[in-house]
């Protein structure tokens, strides 16, 4: 699957909708065993949430957004597919956290291709079930460090700390994903699936459990006047960066 949304993969509410159908539609045909996601955005694998969807919008709308960036994590984190990231391009934010539910990483050897959590950067704060999926991945302390600091790797760092698994030049990124997958498909299906069940499934309970006032806290944290004018200056700046 390729993430298709000029000019930085933005997760636009219709990509966020679309991404979970698609999945959908793979899952529930039991020929596809594994999915390698990437993108067709040059330069960048996804840019994270889309700014424009949390900036001057009714709360309702919001309510909304949240909702469906949730049911992408939730769908993405437990799913029975194997799910190998191929990034060759920069990750911060929400690109990351797609990639950080993946079952395996391939980083294209890039100092562009930066991947991290950096939401503190804009002023915001990643929620607890982004940081619990880091912990996961990376261990308490590195996760703390990273998350506090907003902290953007480049590949060597992020190999290092356990962001990514493999590190390939840029040219290698596919054929590695498409090597690693043959390695997964390997085990038989039930067995891994219900390892991958018995890994994640607390993490994901926490957030079953507290969905509703999860999208409640966001609604009211991104709806501050303080919360608003950082974003529209952050949008700003964008714009004439692009200008």
């Amino acid at each position: 699957m390729k993430f298709k949304n000029p000019p930085v993969n933005s997760l636009s509410l219709e990509l966020l909708t679309e991404f979970v159908i698609s999945l959908e539609k793979l899952e529930n045909d039991k020929t596809f065993r594994g999915v390698i996601l990437s993108s067709d955005c040059p330069g960048v694998f996804s840019a994270g949430l889309d700014l424009t969807e949390m900036c001057g919008r009714n709360p309702a709308h919001y309510a909304e957004y949240w909702k469906a960036v949730q049911e992408l994590w939730l769908r993405l984190y437990l799913s029975n597919l194997v799910l190998i990231a191929a990034i060759s391009g920069a990750c911060p934010a929400g690109g990351c956290l797609i990639s950080l539910t993946c079952d395996y990483r391939v980083l294209a050897d890039n100092p562009k291709c930066l991947i991290g959590l950096n939401e503190t950067l804009l002023g915001i704060i990643a929620p607890f079930w982004f940081r619990d999926t880091l912990v996961n991945t990376i261990g308490h302390r590195a996760a703390e460090r990273a998350l506090q600091l907003g902290l953007l790797f480049p590949p060597a760092e992020a190999l290092q700390v356990g962001m990514v698994d493999q590190v390939v030049p840029e040219d290698q990124v596919q054929s590695t994903a498409l090597s690693v997958m043959a390695q997964w498909m390997a085990i038989p299906d039930h067995a891994r699936q219900l390892t991958k069940n018995m890994m994640r499934k607390p993490t994901v309970d926490r957030l079953l459990k507290q969905r509703d006032a999860d999208i409640q806290n966001f609604v009211s944290f991104i709806s501050r006047d303080s919360i608003q004018k950082s974003l529209q200056m952050y949008l700003e700046k964008l714009k004439q960066k692009k200008g």
